[in-house]
């Protein structure tokens, strides 16, 4: 198959990386895979080391501008199917699709738990313009079904797919002296892009309250909300025990390093790639029920869940997994064998594949 995905977005995260990993894994499956976005967007400089080719298009905004440019795009290299992934490349790929007298199929993957507004225009975008919706979640289909009255044929639920070998368990003295940190240290870690929902504040807040020393917040990502969390933590007189080590390409390394993971997020989440991540690595896990999130991990038996938001819980938690070693092995280890069975690259690649090849042939 030929097939193009297109992102409008310049952000850097899970969505952009799920993009480069799957079309990465169909190109070495066989498939011709290419990406339209933004000259300016990360994703741009990102997709040769993934080795997915990709062409720079002016698709940033909800214009005239983009919709020609995906026109021209698309008349020349006649994709079997287009993958769209934001607001903003799904409404130009449609639009510029109506002008098309040989229009490929619009798969339409959903990444967030945001609400779609319930009016005209986004019906049509979905459930016209759309042959078929992805999200990364049965919650996210659930309420695409339910608020919006979305057909439930049209939605396929298909969460993101890990690498299992890449991401196991390790030494975990070994990864802290490969990465500078104390050997001996006690770590709570998230690896996730510094945005607001993700909960780094409320993390923070929650750290400040252990009541147990020794303990470091490792901080791994970077974001829009770097000066916020950097400001909090001089505020709360955290310096000396929480480290921000900026974007990195090798996640793995850094959560070997952990003895706990938190993902305290409170908006907009499917099932996050780092939380799969951390399944892998066989980290007791701190989440929320946000979004997807419970569809991998359930309270007491692949990690601890509270509410989101709920500073006084999130010490619970964590304080629970920092004196009880046992329950944290336990949780930590089901979560591994969970992810293994369930959130694995080659399930996501094979639906994905499954999808395509089922509305390409409808073209």
């Amino acid at each position: 198959m030929k097939i193009l995905h297109t992102e409008a977005s310049c952000g850097w995260g899970g969505q952009e990386i799920r993009i480069l990993e799957e079309a990465g894994g169909l190109i070495r499956r066989g498939h011709e895979v290419s990406l339209a976005c933004p000259p300016q967007a990360r994703i741009y400089a990102e997709a040769p080391r993934y080795g997915v080719p990709v062409v720079a298009l002016e698709i940033g905004r909800k214009n005239l501008k983009g919709v020609s440019a995906l026109r021209r795009h698309l008349k020349a290299i006649r994709p079997d199917v287009v993958n769209t992934h934001s607001s903003t490349d799904s409404w130009l790929t449609a639009l510029a699709c109506t002008t098309l007298s040989q229009a490929p199929p619009i798969v339409r993957t959903r990444h967030i738990s945001a609400a779609v507004p319930k009016n005209a225009a986004s019906r049509w975008l979905y459930t016209g313009a759309t042959a078929h919706i992805v999200t990364t979640g049965e919650r996210l289909r659930e309420a695409l079904i339910h608020d919006n009255g979305f057909p439930a044929e049209m939605i396929t639920s298909v969460p993101t797919g890990i690498d299992t070998q890449r991401f196991q368990p390790g030494d975990k003295q070994a990864a802290r002296h490969a990465l500078g940190l104390d050997a001996n240290a006690h770590i709570i870690g998230i690896v996730a892009t510094q945005r607001s929902w993700k909960g780094h504040i409320y993390l923070l807040e929650a750290f400040n309250n252990l009541e147990q020393s020794g303990w470091n917040l490792l901080i791994v990502g970077d974001g829009p909300m770097r000066e916020q969390i950097e400001a909090k933590i001089a505020a709360l007189g955290l310096t000396a025990q929480v480290t921000l080590t900026g974007q990195q390409r090798n996640p793995e390394d850094w959560l070997r390093a952990m003895d706990i993971f938190c993902l305290p997020s409170y908006a907009n989440e499917g099932v996050p790639q780092a939380l799969l991540q951390a399944m892998l690595t066989g980290l007791p896990i701190v989440t929320t029920p946000v979004g997807a999130i419970t569809e991998a991990i359930a309270d007491g038996e692949t990690g601890l869940i509270v509410p989101p938001r709920d500073v006084p819980g999130l010490t619970a938690a964590m304080t629970r997994l920092i004196e009880d070693g046992d329950l944290a092995a336990r949780l930590g280890g089901t979560a591994r064998a969970v992810a293994e069975q369930r959130f694995s690259r080659e399930a996501l690649l094979d639906a994905m594949e499954n999808i395509f090849q089922r509305f390409q042939s409808r073209a």
